[in-house]
This record gives C-alpha cells, sequence and structure tokens, in this order.
C-alpha cells in the first residue's frame, strides 16, 4: 500500500507539469501573488483537500474533464469570482480579511495575511481541476464512484492530491518571486487589480466551461507527444502499479459466489432441459446492479432508458460487449438467435457496450455496428464504465443472467460452453412459470465462426500494451525502414515511419505491418484518415492475397478502410498460417490484431 501511495505521489507531481493544469495557473498564480506569505500554503492545502474529495466523493467522470459538477463547481466559480473583485477593490479586501486574520492563530506561524483566504480559493481551484487522468486517477475516481471511499482509496487520492499541489506551490512561490519585484516598481494597487481581472476572467471563462472544453481537446489530440500528456505512463501503466491498483478494485462479486456455489447441477423438474446438457447450479448470487451512469440507448421504444425495476418479472441476460472485441462478435449469433427464441417467453438480453479504444465511444459509431451487426435487442452505451464498474466486470465478452425478482443467478466470461448459458436461460425461464418451453423444444441452431484452438496471442500496435514487436515500439514519429527479414511465428515487426501513441499508431506514408501468424482468420482494428477513406494492400507470403485465402473485408487484394472498426483480413480454409504484411496508406491508424 506504501509503495502504490508513492506511485500515486509521482504520478501526481507529473501531471503537474502537463498542460491539463493550464486552466487553473492564472487564478494558482494571481492569488498566491497577492497577500501575505502564507497565502500560497493556504492555497495548495485547500486545492489538496477539495480535490481529494473531488476525486473519492464527486467523481462523475475518469477521462480526466470535470471531476466534480453541479454545485461544487458552481460555488467553486463563485469563490474565483469573488476573491477576484477582493483583488479589485482595495476597500473590500479590509473588509474581507479583517475577521478571517483572526484565525490566523490556527494557522501557519509564518508572518504575513491570507491564510484563510489562500484556503478558501485553493479549495475552489481544487473543485475545478482536472488533470488529464492516467491509471492511477482513472482507477480511484472509478473505485469509490462504485463501491464507495475505502481508506486505501482516500490514501491513494490523497496521495496523488499532495503529489500535485507540491508541484503547483512551487509555482505559486516562483510566480510570488517574480510579481514581488513587479509590484516595487508599480504604483497603488495596479498589480493587485491586474491580478483581479485575471481570476475574475478564469472564473467566468470556468462558468462557460471553456476549461472542460480544453481538456476535451487535450485528451482528443493526436499531435501532441505522449511524454507532455503523460508523462509517467510508463511507471502508472508497469506491472508493479497494476497489480496494486487491482487491489483496489473489489472482485466481482457475483463471479467469487458463483465459484463457491455447489457444482451440484439443479434437479431438472420443469421440464425444459435441452436434450444432453445438465442444468448448470443457479445459485442466488445477489442483486443485480442498475444500469448505471450509461449514454445513448438503442433499439428501446423512442430511445428511453431501460431499468431492472422496469424489466421486473422478465429474465434479463446483461452482456457486456464491445464492437471491435473479436470474442465479442464471435458471440454475437447466440446472443441474436436466444433473442429470437426467447423473448416472447419471457427473455430480454441487453447489451452493455463498453467501449475499448476511444473511437469507440462515439454514438454514430456503435449505432452503426448494431445495424451492421442485425442485432435487434437493446443496446447502450457505457462509456464511463459505470455500470461495467457496478458489476465488477473485467471481461469482454461477459454474461450475467438475471431472474424474475432481479437477482442474479449465473455468470459466464468469455467465449465458449453456450448450450450450458442457454440452459441456464430456459431453466430461469421455467423458474418464472413459463408455460411455452417443453423438453421437445430443441435449442436453436446457430451459424458462428469458432476459433481455433492454438493461434497466435492477440497484440495492440500502440505503445501501450504492444507486445511481440522485434523492432519497437517507439514513442512518437518513428522510421522503422524496412521490417526485419526472417520473423519468428508468432513475432511482429513495424515498417516505414508510424507516429505511436499510447492506445493506437497512424501510418506516415506507405508504411507496413509484417507479422509471422498461425491462424485460420486474421482481424485487425483500424481507422480511415480524418474525412475520407484509404487503402490497405494484403500480401501473404511475399505475394498478393488470393481470394481463397483473403478476409471478408479483403477485394483484389486491398481493404477499404472507411470507418472505425474491426477487419477481416485472412481467412483461410482451415488453420493455418504464414507470413502476412499490410501496406497502410498514409493516415490509416492501426489498434490491434486479433486471432482465431
Amino acid at each position: 500500500m506504501l509503495l502504490l501511495m508513492l506511485f500515486a505521489l509521482i504520478a501526481g507531481a507529473g501531471t503537474a507539469i502537463t498542460p491539463c493544469v493550464l486552466p487553473v495557473l492564472p487564478a494558482l498564480l494571481s492569488a498566491s501573488a497577492a497577500g501575505g506569505r502564507r497565502r500560497p500554503l493556504g492555497i495548495v492545502i485547500g486545492l489538496s483537500v477539495t480535490f481529494t474529495i473531488a476525486i473519492v466523493a464527486l467523481a462523475q467522470l475518469v477521462k480526466g474533464v470535470g471531476l466534480a459538477s453541479g454545485a461544487a463547481r458552481t460555488l467553486a466559480v463563485v469563490v474565483l469570482i469573488g476573491f477576484g473583485l477582493i483583488l479589485l477593490i482595495p476597500e473590500l479586501a479590509a473588509r474581507v480579511q479583517a475577521p478571517l486574520s483572526r484565525l490566523a492563530r490556527f494557522g501557519p506561524r509564518t508572518r504575513g495575511d491570507g491564510f484563510w483566504t489562500g484556503v478558501a480559493v485553493g479549495g475552489a481551484l481544487g473543485f475545478v481541476c482536472a488533470p488529464c487522468a492516467g491509471p492511477i486517477l482513472a482507477a480511484v475516481t472509478s473505485v469509490s464512484a462504485s463501491s464507495g471511499a475505502t481508506a486505501q482509496v482516500v490514501a491513494v487520492a490523497l496521495s496523488y492530491a499532495v503529489g500535485l499541489s507540491s508541484v503547483l506551490l512551487l509555482y505559486a512561490l516562483g510566480g510570488r518571486a517574480v510579481i514581488d519585484r513587479v509590484k516595487r516598481s508599480a504604483r497603488g494597487h495596479v498589480v493587485e487589480r491586474t491580478l483581479g481581472v485575471v481570476l475574475i476572467a478564469t472564473g467566468a471563462l470556468m462558468a462557460a466551461n471553456v476549461d472542460v472544453r480544453f481538456e476535451e481537446t487535450l485528451a482528443r489530440s493526436q499531435t501532441l507527444p505522449g511524454f507532455l500528456l503523460d508523462p509517467t505512463k510508463s511507471l502508472e501503466s508497469s506491472n508493479a502499479v497494476q497489480n496494486r491498483l487491482a487491489s483496489l478494485r473489489p472482485a466481482s462479486g457475483f463471479a467469487t459466489r458463483q465459484r463457491e456455489a455447489s457444482t451440484k447441477p439443479v434437479p431438472d423438474t420443469q421440464g425444459v432441459s435441452i436434450p444432453g446438457v445438465k442444468t448448470p447450479p443457479l445459485p442466488d448470487l445477489g442483486a443485480a446492479p442498475d444500469f448505471t451512469n450509461t449514454q445513448r440507448w438503442f433499439n428501446t421504444p423512442g430511445g428511453h432508458p431501460l431499468s431492472l425495476a422496469g424489466l421486473r418479472g422478465r429474465v434479463v441476460l446483461v452482456d457486456f460487449w464491445t464492437y471491435t472485441c473479436i470474442n465479442c462478435i464471435r458471440t454475437l449469433p447466440y446472443l441474436k438467435a436466444w433473442d429470437a427464441r426467447y423473448r416472447n417467453a419471457g427473455l430480454t438480453i441487453v447489451g452493455v457496450h463498453t467501449p475499448e479504444f476511444p473511437f469507440e465511444h462515439d454514438t454514430g459509431n456503435v449505432k452503426q455496428a448494431i445495424a451492421s451487426d442485425g442485432i435487434k435487442y437493446p443496446v447502450v452505451q457505457d462509456n464511463n464504465y459505470g455500470t461495467w464498474t457496478a458489476y465488477g466486470n473485467q471481461y469482454w465478452p461477459a454474461e450475467y443472467l438475471i431472474d424474475a425478482q432481479g437477482r442474479v443467478r449465473y455468470t459466464h466470461f468469455g467465449e465458449g460452453d453456450y448450450s450450458k448459458d442457454e440452459q441456464a436461460i430456459r431453466g430461469l425461464l421455467a423458474e418464472r412459470g413459463d408455460k411455452t418451453l417443453s423438453s421437445g423444444l430443441a435449442a436453436p441452431k446457430v451459424h458462428a465462426i469458432h476459433p481455433s484452438r492454438v493461434a497466435t496471442p492477440e497484440t495492440y500496435v500502440g505503445t501501450g500494451r504492444a507486445m511481440g514487436w522485434v523492432n519497437g515500439p517507439h514513442k512518437g514519429t518513428h522510421d522503422y525502414g524496412s521490417p526485419p527479414s526472417g520473423l519468428g511465428l508468432n513475432q511482429f515487426a513495424y515498417g516505414g515511419i508510424w507516429n505511436e501513441a499510447p492506445e493506437f499508431a497512424t501510418a506516415l506514408g506507405d508504411s507496413s505491418l509484417n507479422l509471422d501468424f498461425q491462424a485460420q482468420r486474421v482481424y485487425v482494428v483500424l481507422s480511415p484518415p480524418r474525412g475520407h477513406s484509404a487503402l490497405v494492400k494484403v500480401e501473404l507470403d511475399g505475394k498478393p492475397i488470393p481470394a481463397g485465402a483473403a478476409g471478408s473485408d479483403v477485394h483484389n487484394g486491398v481493404v477499404t478502410v472507411d470507418r472505425q472498426r474491426l477487419y477481416n483480413v485472412v481467412n483461410l480454409s482451415s488453420s493455418g498460417g504464414g507470413y502476412l504484411r499490410l501496406t497502410m496508406q498514409n493516415g490509416i491508424g492501426a489498434y490491434s490484431f486479433t486471432f482465431g
């Protein structure tokens, strides 16, 4: 725990040197430069306290934007503008400072006034300060939002806030030293009034959410180097940090209780078993969480949201998925077949779309994927991982089967065991009193792609999770030249010039991705250049890929990348492999490879 607190301290200090803190710097420097020597210390103490509160109690998002919102943010803006007026009007400053100076005996003993007004201003800044969220800050906010503020979470959050505030204190002291020199040559209250104007302007811009839009722009930026936006990325993404962050997240209680439940099958007394398939244990695993902190709903009347209370009396299957996940895609035929067969018998399937990549947050992309995949059951966007976290989920795909009373009775993670899943559905439908099922009702026939037993492990193209690459990855723009010859099995290599970010890499010119794979099918997640489509040339074993081996997205040896999705580039008649080269046109973004 102490080591995780140290990591959080370093991560907090690292975020203080990124552009993400720019919106609060004018207010920080202006407030610190006025008043007595104790004011900068008061500011960072106030900021640390309220920033910690914003993380563990008021967190709304985990993307580094809008940690505190609503009344807390409004109050913060009022305080900033009010303090600006105090600096702008010297007579008002004297009246406000007089009663606060009586509290000096509770503050530091250093000379000068302004400590308590500094605490107030720092407290306001803590509510509007929104640094770019790395894994540590994201974990703290998501855990506290879903599971409450434990002592461990508070300790890590406070360590992060102290690291952030320590660097901000250095900014404040440095700015104060510079402005003190200006004051010596200035007349009257010119400097204080100027600083007051800066504070009022800052508060007004924050009232108009300009700071939030600035943060969102930074979060979407593909041009700023990674070390500038997230200098502690390598530390926060290390196994040492990730393993300790996992201890903050409570394991899925449903999965734990299912493992602990008896393995004795439930006797089939309802006559609804699929021939040859035993009914799995269906213990009461606890009350199912409702759909939490969701966004757009699809395939519901008028696009209105569903709730478990509104679905009471029906059996509900909650499916966590994302539209570029090949494991999820291979599960969809079964979900669609169950929806068609059992909807009238009392089953409601709800797909919870929890994105892995940034572009999967886009409502248009999700809507298009639902249409192209032929999904008819309700789907909801879970962009902020609200429902994912409420369930304690950790997998794509993941199924949570809920009975007519709103209790979770069965879970399944990953692919396979579809007959067992279906038997669990039939068991709960019979339990609710459905009379349409019988042992004579066979399971629906499903035509689906099954993964190869032996296949190359999936990997990512960006720097964050790339594995198996023999010549990279390198952060930022790098010319890899010609790819190395003689790749070994399951090895990957970059070719040409790539601009690499943590989540993806962008081709600059005719760049290539090269791999020696073992599988029947190869999939790659690609994104087109902004505003137009582009082409990818596919070669297998040094020649244009033949039609018999080409994936469903390859036509005449070429893939047209026209939207952000998963593309099938190889489809062999049986499990095999070979040397694959994908040559990308300028601007194409590549995210990940999966195999099956």
